[in-house]
């Protein structure tokens, strides 16, 4: 069992590594043909699926790198705690001398024959939306919407 954890954690590190590098047909290779990503609410099937995602992540982000925080192995299932630094881009186009942003995320693989047959990833979009936005209106709408969420929290 202790085998097969640390395969899953090389298999995970590998394929954050490939993503730091922006490698799109490494990324492709570490899923499963008939592999499901979610995101955002939205579900994307197979590695057509995959480069979908990979396309939406590239269009805003120039660079990105991922600093683990938790990491738990059970069976064929890597969960990940984790913070997404990135320089980002505003749709194609750069943002005010490609801002930066970070963002507390989480991620569940679930591997099936070493390959990701399952990706689920949870992030607060806020987190990217004051970095992106250039237009003093909309930055004031999405601090107000930050400001709302933890309402009472704080």
């Amino acid at each position: 069992m202790v085998e097969r954890e640390e395969e899953i954690r090389r298999l995970a590190r590998e394929l954050d590594e490939a993503l730091e590098r922006g490698d799109i047909e490494k990324v492709v290779s570490y899923f499963a043909a008939d592999c499901e990503i979610e995101a955002l609410g939205v579900k994307l099937n197979g590695h057509g699926g995959v480069r979908r995602w990979l396309d939406w992540l590239f269009r805003y982000v120039d660079e990105v790198r991922f600093e683990p925080v938790v990491i738990m192995v059970d069976g064929d299932v890597f969960f990940e705690e984790f913070v997404v630094r990135a320089k980002l881009r505003g749709g194609g186009e750069a943002v005010s001398e490609r801002a930066e942003a970070a963002s507390k995320q989480a991620e569940v693989l679930v591997y099936e024959d070493n390959k990701v047959k399952s990706l689920r990833v949870y992030f607060d979009r806020l987190d990217f939306a004051d970095a992106v936005v250039t237009n003093p209106f909309e930055k004031a709408i999405v601090r107000k919407l930050m400001d709302k969420s933890t309402e009472g929290l704080t």
